[in-house]
C-alpha cells in the first residue's frame, strides 16, 4: 500500500500528547518540569505546544492568579498513552493520558518537586523512574503518610522487569 510522506506523519503525530503552554507573568503559569519532547509550536509569546510521544512520562505544572493571590496550584505527572489505550483527561493534555501523580495546593506540589529533586539528586532522570513509584507517591500523599524514597536499588529492580517484559 502506497502511503504519502504528509500522510504519514500525520498518523505519527496523532500518536503524540500535546500539551498547550501558557505563561502571562503572575497570571497564568504552565510549564513542564521534567520529560522528553517530542515536538514544540510556537503560537505566540505566551504561548506554545509540547508534543510527546508514547509510553514517555513528564510533569505539568500549572499556576494561576488573581488579584487576591493564588487561585491554582497542581502538578500532574502523566505517561502518553498509545492510541488505542485507555486513558483520563489532564487539564492542557490533548487527548490525555494515564495519570501517574496529580496533586493540589502548593504544599503538596512543593513535596512532588522535592521528591523529584531527590530523584535527580541521586542521578537518575525522572522521566527513567518506574511509573509505580509515582502512583505510590500519589497515594501516600492523599493517605497523609510518608512514602517510601526512590534509590538506585529500587531504579536497577525497575530496569531489570522492563527488560524483561
Amino acid at each position: 500500500m502506497n502511503v504519502t510522506p504528509r500522510v504519514a506523519a500525520d498518523h505519527a503525530a496523532d500518536a503524540l500528547a500535546h500539551v498547550e503552554l501558557t505563561w502571562i507573568e503572575k497570571r497564568i503559569e504552565h510549564w513542564i518540569r521534567f520529560g522528553s519532547v517530542a515536538h514544540e509550536q510556537i503560537l505566540d509569546r505566551r504561548r506554545r505546544i509540547l508534543s510527546f510521544p508514547p509510553d514517555t512520562v513528564f510533569a505539568f505544572l500549572r499556576w494561576a492568579a488573581n488579584d487576591y493571590g493564588t487561585v491554582v496550584s497542581c502538578i500532574d505527572i502523566v505517561r502518553v498513552t498509545a492510541p488505542g489505550e485507555p486513558y483520563q483527561t489532564v487539564p492542557f493534555v490533548r487527548p490525555g493520558g494515564e495519570s501517574l501523580l496529580r496533586q493540589s495546593g502548593w504544599p503538596k506540589v512543593r513535596l512532588v518537586l522535592e521528591a523529584v529533586d531527590r530523584i535527580e539528586a541521586i542521578g537518575i532522570d525522572p522521566v527513567d523512574v518506574a511509573p509505580d513509584h509515582w502512583r505510590h507517591l500519589h497515594n501516600r500523599m492523599l493517605s497523609g503518610q510518608a512514602a517510601r524514597p526512590y534509590t538506585r536499588d529500587r531504579h536497577d529492580a525497575w530496569l531489570r522487569r522492563r527488560a524483561v517484559s
